[in-house]
């Protein structure tokens, strides 16, 4: 047992669940022998506390790091405003070049707020529109965060978020008196959307990802777009994860559609906790009408680390080269599965890209991968989140090994048992989206 799991078995005393974060738990990935804890990293690489190396060819940072590890630019804009001090009484300036740079890029925006995480600013958009339409009711599509109006949607009859978050997913603590506040409807579906609106005149806001696993059809985020322009509801994108991945901004760019209000997280700092909500002029000033704010929200770190992280997007064109790398990946993905005469269904736009196998044993596959490809020295899965750091030298590695595992897969399909060959449990299920 290394260092990792060692430190991990004291976390579950100490942090209960283990981490904050459920995505980095190990059960989610290698339970019993996922390394857990690193002591330094750089571009896609990682050391863990006995010192072993690998490359991060899955998660990148839970999808902060396009840019890769510890990015010279980012990290010496940084440790400059370290040295100068990161927090006082006064505000720091960065903040006001960071809202005038996502205005500039946003032209139909006017307004900016910050927070340090997603989840926040998932909670800041919905108490803005709230504030300023006047209505209570939100729709919503996709995933948006840990808080209570969020997970309200649960509190229904039949479970609206089974099979949307992670299997069995309890709403103790969520206030009951939310229940029918948030209502879920599926991506592409502009006819239950429709219906929502028709019968929920108290909508004050559509929120949803711009898309995840799947690309709109039919006209349908520009349908969205209609809709709300003429009922007088917040049209929210969730940009957290898709911002500035297929894109130098948010992913509607591509689509041609702008909404009311969006929110940018996860790469915008390249690490480093920052989140922006921007919204059109009129609807940002009502949060002047509500009680938000937060002592860290004015810290300098996350402003300056933006500042930086776009600066270096801008220069090195990051978007263009992570979308390039995802689609080469889902190629390569797709290739072997080929040539093994194995069926896998894949997903997400590219530079978040993955695959699933259609089998009833897909989590032990999974896990299986994950169990190997570390032996080689790779954190990898089913997926990849694709950073400027992953240069083809790596992926040829990486495809590598894992010829070889789907070679092995290819014999567990065909009789062998994959679980006598797994090392510990299989692991957890991890997220659903409804899009």
């Amino acid at each position: 047992m290394g260092k990792g799991q060692e430190l991990y078995r004291k976390a579950k005393q100490l942090i209960p669940g283990g981490t904050s974060l459920l995505s980095k738990r190990p059960e989610q990935l290698l339970p019993d022998n996922w390394p857990a804890y690193y002591s330094r990293s750089k571009g896609c690489e990682v050391w863990d506390l006995d010192g072993r190396h690998y490359f991060d060819c899955f998660l990148m940072g839970v999808g902060t790091n396009t840019l890769g590890y510890a990015n010279d630019a980012v990290d010496e804009a940084v440790m400059r405003v370290v040295r100068d001090g990161n927090m006082t009484t006064l505000n720091c300036p960065e903040e006001v070049e960071l809202a005038e740079k996502l205005i500039e890029m946003n032209r139909w925006a006017g307004g900016v707020r910050y927070t340090r995480g997603g989840g926040e600013a998932n909670s800041v958009c919905v108490r803005i529109a709230r504030a300023f339409t006047g209505r209570d009711k939100i729709a919503i599509c996709g995933y948006h965060g840990w808080h209570d109006w969020y997970v309200s949607v649960n509190l229904g009859e039949n479970d609206a978020l089974a099979g949307h978050l992670l299997p069995g997913i309890p709403t103790n603590g969520v206030p009951k008196g939310l229940r029918g506040t948030a209502i879920p409807f599926h991506y592409n579906d502009f006819e239950e959307i429709s219906k929502i609106v028709n019968d929920n005149p108290d909508l004050a806001a559509i929120k949803m990802e711009v898309c995840r696993n799947f690309g709109p059809e039919d006209n349908f985020l520009q349908k969205i777009r209609s809709l709300c322009s003429e009922r007088g509801i917040v049209l929210i994108f969730d940009e957290c994860t898709s911002g500035f991945r297929e894109t130098y901004g948010g992913l509607f760019q591509k689509y041609g559609v702008e909404p009311d209000m969006t929110i940018f997280s996860k790469t915008m700092g390249n690490g480093y906790a920052i989140s922006a909500v921007i919204g059109r002029k009129e609807i940002m000033d009502a949060a002047q009408g509500s009680w938000i704010s937060s002592t860290f929200w004015t810290e300098r770190i996350g402003p300056t680390a933006a500042l930086a992280a776009l600066a270096e997007m801008k220069r090195v064109r990051s978007w263009e080269r992570i979308t390039e790398i995802g689609n080469d990946n889902k190629a390569r993905w797709q290739k072997l599965a080929d040539r093994y005469g194995l069926e896998i269904e894949q997903w997400g736009i590219a530079p978040l890209a993955g695959f699933t196998f259609k089998s009833r044993n897909h989590l032990a596959y999974k896990t299986f991968i994950t169990q190997e490809m570390l032996k080689k020295g790779y954190l990898a899965g089913n997926s990849m989140y694709a950073s400027i750091a992953h240069t083809d030298e790596i992926r040829d590695g990486y495809f590598h090994e894992l010829d070889k595992i789907f070679a092995r897969i290819r014999d567990f399909e065909d009789g062998d048992d994959v679980f006598s060959a797994l090392e510990g449990p299989v692991c957890q299920a991890g997220f659903k989206r409804l899009n």
